[in-house]
């Protein structure tokens, strides 16, 4: 398991913008959050289009597919930064290439009149590039190249959304903190692929309650003489213990 120490409550956030640098007054476009706690996903998300008022890069548009015209009745980042906050507030956030979408966060309220916050004055931020970089040191480490070596299907993702980055992350993440999938990077390096029964495929939290089958009377006798023969020939039985 990795060393770090995490909060209970983390944050996997991902962006969309303009174009590349808030110092040429590039903006937010589309933010997408989704909460863990101790290290589970529980539903819980943050995801809003925001009107950036200004005229997004063709680069930008092959990149997300988002067009002005489709912001147009969307709401100012001023109309949602409280919701926002909150929902981001004493989370520790989960970013790949923290500082373009913390750099981006913090412009966007630096517009706001009298604020002089920061993403960091709210939350903890953990880079996962910057982690990736460390952990496979000379490799490739983007999104994708990390969905290929940890075998997460992101066969979905012909474009970027945040929304849906945040999610795929939200996968690589928990691979690539938990510990075991190291062994499997050392065995598969040079491919940087693993078997398909390695695949990370989310069940859909809309699923029916799975189904409780209780075992019979006879079972659990059957079971209980399975114990007591394991008992007899070992010695001990720690499941009778």
């Amino acid at each position: 398991m990795d060393k770090r120490t995490y909060t209970n409550r983390i944050v996997v956030l991902d962006t969309e913008t303009t174009g590349l640098n808030p110092q040429d007054g590039h903006r937010i476009i589309e933010i997408g959050c989704v909460e863990m706690i101790k290290r589970r996903l529980t539903g819980n998300r943050f995801h809003v289009y925001i009107n950036p008022d200004r005229v997004i890069d063709e680069g930008a548009i092959a990149v997300h597919g988002i067009t002005n015209q489709f912001l147009d009745d969307k709401p100012y980042f001023e109309q949602i930064t409280e919701d926002f906050i909150d929902f981001i507030k004493g989370a520790e956030l989960v970013i790949h290439n923290a500082p373009f979408d913390v750099g981006f966060i913090n412009y966007e309220l630096s517009r706001l009149k009298g604020n002089t916050s920061k993403v960091t004055d709210y939350s903890k931020v953990f880079d996962t590039l910057t982690y990736a970089r460390k952990k496979h040191p000379g490799q490739r480490n983007s999104l994708d190249a990390l969905c290929k070596r940890y075998g997460i299907d992101n066969s979905h993702r012909d474009l970027h959304g945040a929304l849906l980055d945040a999610q795929i992350l939200a996968d690589v993440f928990l691979l690539m903190t938990g510990g075991q999938s190291s062994l499997l990077d050392e065995a598969q390096t040079s491919s940087e692929q693993l078997n398909t029964s390695t695949i990370v495929k989310r069940m859909s939290l809309d699923r029916p309650a799975l189904k409780i089958i209780e075992c019979k009377d006879e079972e659990l006798a059957n079971h209980q003489l399975r114990l007591e023969a394991i008992e007899k020939a070992s010695g001990a039985c720690i499941w009778n213990q």
